[in-house]
């Protein structure tokens, strides 16, 4: 679907030199001489690279709308993780490269959305969140109760977190996936 330059948000998906870009920031910006113009920060759906660009209302720019599906993770298998539909069955194998650093957190049998357009995989996401038990911790500091003091705790999957003084070894967490911090302590 073409859309005016200046109508780009942040989130918007654009056919842009080529390539898929998602809009990460936008800035109307009015110059004292000539036309107004959108400036766009892009950073392209495949590989992560970024690209700042003006867009004027009188262009016009593709907006790609992008297909998800759920999937349910079965295995890893090499550089790669199985995945199968739920509806179909049907299994699909996605490169581990695709989720980036988020892939240490899966878990089996979660479900992963997998974006794709006009059949070709661009991307997949893992829930926001994930519950985590801390396999190793350091001991607290006696008077280190300070709400901004964090201590370096393992989880099991390896990933090292920073958690608050009274998370110990063997206490469940909810970690972002996108960044590996800590949420909070699960409830049981």
């Amino acid at each position: 679907m073409k859309i005016n330059g200046n109508a780009i948000r942040p989130g918007n998906i654009i056919q842009h030199n080529n390539k898929l870009w998602v809009a990460v920031k936008t800035q109307h910006t009015q110059p004292g001489k000539g036309g107004a113009y959108l400036q766009v920060e892009l950073k392209d759906i495949r590989d992560g690279t970024k690209l700042n660009e003006r867009f004027r209302s009188s262009e016009s720019v593709e907006r790609v709308r992008l297909d998800e599906k759920e999937y349910q993770f079965l295995y890893e298998e090499g550089e790669n993780i199985a995945l199968m539909d739920s509806e179909t069955f049907e299994q699909i194998h996605l490169s581990k490269e695709v989720l980036g650093d988020s892939v240490s957190f899966l878990k089996d049998g979660m479900i992963i959305t997998v974006v794709s357009h006009e059949g070709e995989m661009v991307g997949a996401e893992l829930p926001e969140t994930v519950i985590m038990e801390i396999v190793e911790a350091e001991p607290v500091v006696k008077g280190q109760t300070a709400s901004s003091s964090y201590k370096p705790a393992v989880l099991e999957n390896g990933v090292r977190i920073m958690v608050p003084p009274h998370i110990g070894s063997g206490t469940k967490v909810v970690v972002n996936t996108a960044d590996g911090s800590y949420v909070e302590r699960a409830k049981d």
